[in-house]
């Protein structure tokens, strides 16, 4: 062995048993950590309740728009006797088969005649491809539509737009 590693070695042991000797000896007249345990912390049995009263949103329409009639309006008159006119154009019925192999069913009813785009989009919300872009017929209808195969399999969103209205539905491709 070399002296610098046998010197090192011995101030190596040394400093390990000073440790140990003094370690255990109160120094500068530290106090005991048993008075540590002897004081008592305040227990909080009570969790602080915040009390406020702030009304839930409940939007006007579900498309998330309020009417600019209902904006100018400051009264709102109601009738008993009509019944509340219905906006939707567009209610999707039923996206089937899901998963989907090479072709996706599409089981819709429009309440008046319109423009109908249906698009594929990824889990990013970019649009991968363009399956139709129509003028639709009032009624229920099904429509079929292939899947191109450069689709890669995975998940992805069916994103339907008749009008002004969007329904998005979500399939998974094989």
């Amino acid at each position: 062995m070399s002296t610098k590693l046998r010197t090192a070695l011995l101030i190596h042991t040394f400093c390990i048993l000073c440790l140990s000797i003094w370690g255990s000896t109160v120094v500068f007249a530290q106090k005991p950590d048993s008075s540590i345990n002897s004081i008592r912390a305040k227990r909080i049995n009570k969790t602080p309740q915040i009390k406020v009263n702030i009304p839930t949103y409940k939007p006007k329409s579900s498309s998330g728009f309020i009417p600019y009639s209902d904006l100018v309006s400051n009264t709102k008159t109601t009738n008993l006797n009509t019944t509340p006119k219905s906006d939707k154009i567009l209610t999707v019925l039923k996206v089937y088969p899901n998963p989907v192999d090479n072709q996706v069913n599409l089981l819709m009813r429009m309440d008046r005649e319109s423009n109908l785009s249906v698009k594929i989009m990824d889990l990013l919300g970019n649009e991968v491809v363009t399956l139709s872009n129509e003028r639709i017929a009032s009624g229920e209808q099904t429509k079929s539509y292939t899947i191109p195969n450069r689709l890669n399999t995975g998940i992805y969103f069916l994103k339907i737009v008749a009008g002004s209205e969007t329904v998005v539905k979500r399939i998974s491709v094989l």
